[in-house]
This record gives structure tokens, C-alpha cells and sequence, in this order.
């Protein structure tokens, strides 16, 4: 279908087969929204749905990809205008994780951007209920975050950070970057960054982070936050935890990877271990206020935008270009040039 309308979005139709599609114009529905995404972040998670290294569980092929993202809400809504940014898990609402508030572990998995088309588009049809307003002070790098920072900020609430904590975040992606900014509201003693890329120390000294390394520091932390989705992460922060120590695993490896256990010196020291799953509703609504607060501001970890044109520059580069890389954005718009800093 072609029209003035069309828009377009970028579709993995199949592992390895990425393409902009034309889109025919959405039509309103009850409940709904219809929302034109501006930003959209891509993450590692975006590359494996990419290449076909997700859990077959937790996607659906064809897919329009984003799941980190922000825009203006459409149409004649009361909210029409409004920036938003919009829960991507949506839960049955009536099973009992639901009922319990773990939303993240719905008995029914939905999330936009794996089983339902994501925000890599000049349209999405979201539900009304899972949308939440910003302040007009929220910028608009500063919400395409929330996501990201929603699950980084879950797991540190299960982690239960204590104030005076030494903390150690092993990786130097976006997710680690979070969690080092995200773990100074705790006000813990240090967050030392444990990373691959020396480039990485300015964005961490920028996060918060009061010391980057890329050698492995020595043991003894209260707190280590795993963000790097890798095996050899997860050995290091197991590693490098104190006795009475909690390893936090937010990092999500390659499906089906296994990691050696020394499970003697789990008991001996005392320690705890978390995987944190993706985030609740509750975690967002709270990173919502702290954006709208004006306590949360991670806009300061985009490194890379492209308009949507140019997706196959914005996946080699989160693939790994030169230099420091936070977060890689895609633009949505004609009105957006592309820009890099």
C-alpha cells in the first residue's frame, strides 16, 4: 500500500534479513494510543535478534526492531502532543505474577520489540495504560533511556545497595554505564567500572564511576553488578565479590551458556546471587519520577546518532566502532540529521 501516510520501519523479517518496510498508516483503536517515536536506542539484545542468538522463547519473527524509545503521542487522545514513553512488557494483568506486581514475569510473555512490533517506525500502536508522560523538562535524549535504566534500576533495588557500599560494575556497555549512575543514588563509598576498553574511562568518569580499570581490582566488594552479558563477566564478578558480598547478574550471555561454579565458595562466603529479569511496572514508574524530578539524567551517555535511513551504520557501530560508544541512537523523522559526539 502506498500513500502520503507510509511510513517506515525497520523489520528483521528473519535472522540475518533487515530491511526498512513501508508501513500503511495505523488506524486508532479503544485502549490504544498511536505514537510516533522519535528515538530509539539499539542494544545488544537488538543484534542478537538480528542474528538470531535470542532465546526462541522471547521473540517473534517478523519484528520491527525497539524497545528503547520515546516519543509524541498522535491523534485526537487527550495526551495528543504529550511526550511519553511506554512500558514494553505487557502483562495479562490477571495471572498471578501480575497480581503479585512482577510484571516481568508474566505467565503470558508480551514485550514491543520481541513479540510485537517495536518503535524503529514512524508509528506504534501501544497500549494507553502503559504510557506515561513526561514533563516538559525531560528531554528527549534523556527519556529514550528508560528503559535501559528501568532494568538496571529493578536489580539494585532486589540487590538492596546500601549507602558507604563499595560497588564493582563489571562491563563499560550502556548497561554498565546505568548501573554506575544509576548506583550513586544509594550514595555508595566507590563504584569502580571493571572494563575491556580504555576508551570507556570518560564516559564511566562521566556516569559517576570514581575509578575504571581494565584489570581485574582485588576482592572484597559488597556489591558486584555483572552488565557485561558475557561468561567471562560472570566468572570475574563471582570472583571479585567480598564474604557477604551480593553478585547482581544484569548481563544476559549467549543462550544456552554455562559458567563454572566453585559452589563451596558460595557457601563459605556467604555469598548472594541475582539474575535480574528485564524490570516491573513499579521500576518504571519509578524511574519515570526520578526523570521527571530532574534526579535522572543519562542523556550524557549518547555517543552515536543516525536517522533511520542509515540503521546499517548505527548496527555496525554498535557492532564495535573506534572509540568511546555509549548508547547508539536512531533517529525517526526527516526533520533529524544525523549526529555523532
Amino acid at each position: 500500500m502506498t500513500g502520503e501516510r507510509e511510513h517506515q520501519a525497520l523489520v528483521v523479517r528473519a535472522p540475518g534479513d533487515v530491511a526498512l518496510v513501508g508501513r500503511p498508516p495505523l488506524e486508532p483503536r479503544t485502549g490504544h494510543l498511536i505514537v510516533r517515536p522519535d528515538l530509539v536506542g539499539l542494544c545488544g539484545t537488538d543484534l542478537e535478534i538480528i542474528d538470531g542468538r535470542i532465546d526462541p522463547a522471547y521473540i517473534r519473527y517478523p519484528v520491527a526492531l525497539g524497545h528503547e524509545w520515546t516519543g509524541v503521542v498522535a491523534g485526537d487522545s487527550p495526551l495528543a502532543g504529550q511526550r511519553v514513553v511506554v512500558e514494553g512488557i505487557i502483562g495479562c494483568g490477571h495471572c498471578r505474577r501480575c497480581a503479585a506486581g512482577q510484571t516481568n514475569l508474566c505467565e503470558t510473555y508480551d514485550e514491543i520489540g520481541f513479540t510485537r512490533d517495536g518503535a524503529a517506525a514512524g508509528e506504534i500502536l501501544v497500549p494507553a495504560t502503559l504510557a506515561h508522560p513526561l514533563g516538559p523538562a525531560v528531554a528527549a535524549q534523556d527519556a529514550v533511556l528508560t528503559e535501559p535504566a528501568a532494568v538496571v534500576y529493578r536489580g539494585l533495588v532486589r540487590a538492596g545497595v546500601r549507602p558507604g557500599s563499595r560497588v564493582l560494575v563489571v562491563g563499560d556497555g550502556t548497561i554498565a554505564l546505568l548501573a554506575v549512575l544509576l548506583a550513586r543514588l544509594w550514595s555508595p563509598a566507590e563504584v569502580t567500572m571493571l572494563g575491556r576498553r580504555p576508551e570507556q574511562a570518560g564516559l564511566a568518569a562521566s556516569a559517576g564511576a570514581t575509578a575504571f580499570t581494565t584489570n581485574p581490582p582485588e576482592a572484597g566488594y559488597d556489591l558486584v553488578i555483572e552488565a557485561a552479558g558475557a561468561t567471562s563477566a560472570v566468572q570475574a564478578a563471582l570472583a571479585l565479590a567480598g564474604r557477604g558480598g551480593t553478585v547482581l547478574l544484569l548481563g544476559l550471555p549467549p543462550h544456552g551458556a554455562s559458567v563454572a561454579l566453585a559452589a563451596d565458595d558460595v557457601v563459605n562466603n556467604d555469598l548472594a546471587i541475582l539474575g535480574s529479569f528485564s524490570y516491573t511496572a513499579a521500576a518504571w514508574r519509578e524511574v519515570v519520577a526520578l526523570l521527571n524530578s530532574g534526579q535522572l539524567r543519562p542523556g550524557r551517555l549518547i555517543s552515536h546518532r543516525y536517522p533511520l535511513a542509515e540503521w546499517e551504520q548505527a548496527v555496525t557501530t554498535l557492532r564495535g566502532a573506534p572509540g568511546p560508544r555509549g548508547k547508539v541512537l536512531l533517529t525517526i523523522g526527516q526533520d533529524n540529521e544525523r549526529e555523532t559526539r
